[in-house]
């Protein structure tokens, strides 16, 4: 046994101590790389949105309502596969609808069996895609019993009367609608493999702790890490100056909720700040984008502006360290004429839209004041110290990085840092100069360290995940500069200007995508996804990109984006781009019965139909089958020893 094999043999010998439990499995994995290719399905930019995540994931982008088709053709009515769809999206919610037949035991039972077996049908339609051991894995323990004698009640044709009963001793304790819940959950599980996020979750939106509590329940979920997530992940960490742009942003979108019940984020501290110090300002550049009629939009206004003025106070001592980024330009507190009320930029004299900054001095106007400081002491403590918030961060730290693969797919947020003639822009990351697929890397190390080394404990590799919410190298950021306080205080539209990377312009062209495929070792039938930049398909703007092997999907998946939206919908028999419309709420969707079944556009075919032996996966089946193989070849040998 070569001491290369000798570890990694040992390993496999305690998971497989007899050379028929070795065979048993070499049988299995290669039987599963003749199964279809996993059906994929990859979403962008969130942004808090979580009613409508909700539906796309239940409603697998329309498949399930294709799927009802292709298994019952016209056996159901419209209003029956209506209905039908209804209970394998929210099965939960829509017998609730039913609220005065539900308290009739014999009405209920005789819809549950029927939906049921409705549900099991399709269940065995796809159980031809997975092998019994992922089949059984996504069954829950409770329900296996009853669920196995679904799946084997046609094949083993048993009397139906053996599984009726198993569900009317649930009854008894309301647990036939959970078994009605957990096989809609079986079914949509099995019509989509995994779900991959291309980055911002957070932001704009109502509620981004309730789209990663939805996502954390999912069977399979990655991500890429947007410019919005790392803002989160940052504050969590304890950076000050991203604690107050994440509240910032909240505050401006008037999106709390999160904040408080989601993650018990004390806003009082901000609130105390405003009320003492800003409690004469009228704050009207600060006013939220929407209203409320829970809260004091007034006072929103001067947290807003108090928040605000912080973030411009605390980026200072992070662009002072580190002047390799060239960002001393983003400093403008100090170039600010406080008696004239005016800033000069760039030998542009400029008046400001806001004069009145109580906690600014003039001789020192990057300093925080005493009170300014007891609200961020206090902020910073709620944030490094929020138990769900630390969960949510963690999950995404390890489900997610910087980009992502999967087969031709080449999967990042923004951009690939890109100069004006296509080669990939050199970034100075402390000593080094990095580009391409290892600035990626390198930054993606640094991210993984910072939530090892944890919030107390982080070194100045914090800052840089301030660098990736705003420098034009960022690749989740894409710009010359943020121009945030331009837009807060200058009326000047040519201040507001920030240049896009050139690699946006560069991804229509075929070959520049072809070679960022190889530089991220994809190859030439690379298709890269991005998200970021919104479609703006009322201008005519289109998601996949002139040379065809590139497509952005984020289309303004959230409200406060324009609320479409794309999924890409990878399957054994090629690439979809599903297009997205409005969707009211869950209650409307049960009324109406308005399914938001999306515009599907093909832009790939595989024919025939792709098997796990033609996708990425299979790179990790076959080293897995290289390695039972030598334990085979030991176990015969005898330089391994059967238990």
């Amino acid at each position: 046994m070569s001491e290369f094999c000798a570890p990694t043999l040992s390993l496999l010998a305690r998971q497989f101590p007899t050379s028929t439990s070795v065979l048993s499995q070499i049988a299995l994995l290669q039987a599963k790389l003749t199964l279809p290719k996993e059906r994929i399905h990859i979403i962008s930019d969130v942004h808090g949105d979580a009613r409508k995540l909700r539906h796309v994931i239940n409603n697998a982008s329309g498949g399930l309502s294709n799927l009802v088709d292709e298994v019952f053709g016209d056996e159901l009515t419209d209003e029956e596969k209506s209905i039908f769809l209804a209970f394998l999206y929210y099965p939960v919610e829509k017998m609730r609808s039913y609220q005065d037949r539900i308290k009739n035991v014999e009405w209920r039972l005789t819809k549950v069996k029927k939906l049921l077996r409705l549900q099991f049908r399709l269940v065995r339609h796809l159980a031809k895609t997975v092998t019994k051991e992922e089949l059984l894995s996504l069954m829950k323990e409770d329900f296996r019993v009853l669920f196995i004698a679904l799946l084997d009640e046609v094949s083993f044709q048993r009397n139906p009367e053996y599984v009726d009963s198993m569900i009317d001793a649930l009854s008894d304790y309301d647990h036939d609608i959970v078994a009605l819940h957990e096989a809609s959950r079986l079914v949509r599980n099995l019509v989509v493999s995994e779900v991959v996020v291309a980055g911002d979750l957070f932001d704009r939106g109502e509620r981004g702790d309730h789209v990663i509590h939805f996502l954390k329940n999912q069977p399979k979920v990655c991500f890429t890490w947007g410019n919005h997530d790392i803002t989160w992940m940052g504050a969590t960490l304890g950076s000050e100056v991203l604690i107050a742009t994440v509240l910032r942003i909240s505050l401006r979108y008037l999106r709390l909720w999160q904040l408080e019940e989601g993650y018990g984020i004390l806003l009082s501290p901000l609130a105390n700040l405003a009320k003492t110090i800003y409690g004469d300002d009228p704050a009207s550049c600060f006013f939220p984008k929407r209203s409320s009629d829970f809260m004091d939009e007034e006072l929103v206004a001067r947290m807003h502006k108090a928040v605000a003025i912080l973030e411009f106070k605390l980026m200072s001592p992070i662009i002072e360290r580190h002047p390799e980024w060239e960002m001393e330009n983003r400093r403008h507190l100090h170039l600010i004429d406080y008696e004239k009320g005016t800033i000069t930029l760039d030998g542009k004299i400029h008046p400001l839209r806001d004069t009145h900054f109580p906690t600014i001095d003039p001789d020192d106007p990057y300093a925080l004041s005493a009170e300014e400081q007891v609200c961020m002491d206090r902020l910073k403590e709620s944030f490094v110290s929020s138990p769900r918030l630390w969960e949510h961060m963690l999950f995404l730290v390890k489900q997610g990085g910087l980009y992502l693969r999967r087969d031709e797919a080449l999967i990042f947020h923004a951009c690939v840092p890109t100069n004006e003639d296509g080669s990939f822009r050199e970034v100075q990351l402390g000593e080094q100069r990095v580009s391409g697929k290892p600035l990626f890397h390198e930054l993606e190390q640094i991210v993984r360290r910072a939530y090892r080394q944890g919030a107390h404990t982080v070194t100045d590799e914090l800052d840089f995940f301030y660098w990736l919410w705003v420098h034009g190298d960022s690749p989740l950021f894409g710009k010359s500069q943020m121009t945030t306080f331009e837009r807060y205080f200058l009326d000047d539209p040519e201040t507001h200007k920030e240049i896009k990377d050139p690699y946006f312009q560069k991804i229509h062209d075929a070959e520049f995508c072809r070679q960022v495929g190889r530089a991220f070792g994809v190859g030439d039938d690379v298709l890269i996804v991005n998200g970021h930049v919104p479609v703006k398909v009322e201008k005519g703007e289109d998601p996949v990109k002139k040379g065809g092997n590139a497509v952005t999907i984020d289309g303004a998946f959230s409200e406060a984006y324009g609320d479409h939206g794309y999924t890409l919908v990878m399957g054994p028999n090629g690439i979809r781009l599903a297009e997205h419309s409005h969707f009211e709420s869950i209650e409307h969707f049960l009324e109406c019965q308005d399914d938001m079944i999306p515009q599907l556009r093909e832009l790939r075919k595989h024919s025939p139909a792709k098997t796990i032996a033609q996708t990425h996966e299979s790179e990790d089946l076959q080293a897995q089958l290289t390695s039972l193989n030598h334990l085979l070849q030991a176990y015969r040998s005898g330089e391994v020893t059967e238990s």
